[in-house]
């Protein structure tokens, strides 16, 4: 219970605390926020339509979900068609990463440096930890991952990081060539 001089200072205190926080996120985009509003109800509103936080929040990524997934199913294809070559065994599943990412950034019109880079990494960290659960006699593979899993992940992942941005550069750079006039 409180005394009645708090609750005095309290209510002399009491601050409007209607704030409308749709319209300090609001996304909405117009003209400059250079001019000040002038009305009462525009106070908590930047003259852009754009709440005053807008400018502080960082913006949202261009990438989608869609893109990604389907990049990442690109890259574990490659890894898989690359892997099963009977002859470069690890290696093909690095060339098939390659590829891919080649394949990406030839035909695409935006740079996916982020999607093509951790899509390599996860197909290619994966295919390290599968291969090695795949090549040894099971009790042996689960000591030597339970040993060094995470050094033989690593490998992969920086490895299929590595390829599929290199991949991605070349396929992005011949295309630049390809499109551009002479």
């Amino acid at each position: 219970m409180q005394r009645s001089d708090e609750r005095e200072s309290e209510s002399d205190l009491d601050v409007d605390t209607d704030v409308d926080v749709a319209s300090l996120l609001d996304e909405e985009q117009g003209e400059s926020s250079a001019r000040a509003s002038t009305s009462p109800d525009e106070t908590a509103r930047t003259s852009d339509g754009g709440g005053r936080l807008r400018g502080l929040l960082p913006t949202a990524p261009t990438t989608s979900v869609r893109s990604f997934l389907l990049v990442l199913a690109l890259s574990v294809a490659g890894v898989v068609v690359g892997g099963s070559i009977p002859i470069v065994g690890s290696i093909g599943r690095f060339l098939g990463l390659f590829a891919v990412a080649f394949a990406i950034g030839l035909a695409g019109s935006r740079r996916r440096y982020l999607e093509v880079g951790v899509a390599g990494a996860v197909a290619a960290g994966f295919a390290f930890v599968l291969g090695t659960l795949t090549s040894v006699f099971a009790p042996v593979a689960v000591s030597v991952l339970s040993d060094f899993g995470l050094a033989i992940a690593g490998v992969g992942v920086g490895g299929g990081l590595l390829v599929s941005l290199l991949g991605h550069y070349f396929g992005r750079d011949l295309r630049s060539g390809l499109t551009r006039d002479v």
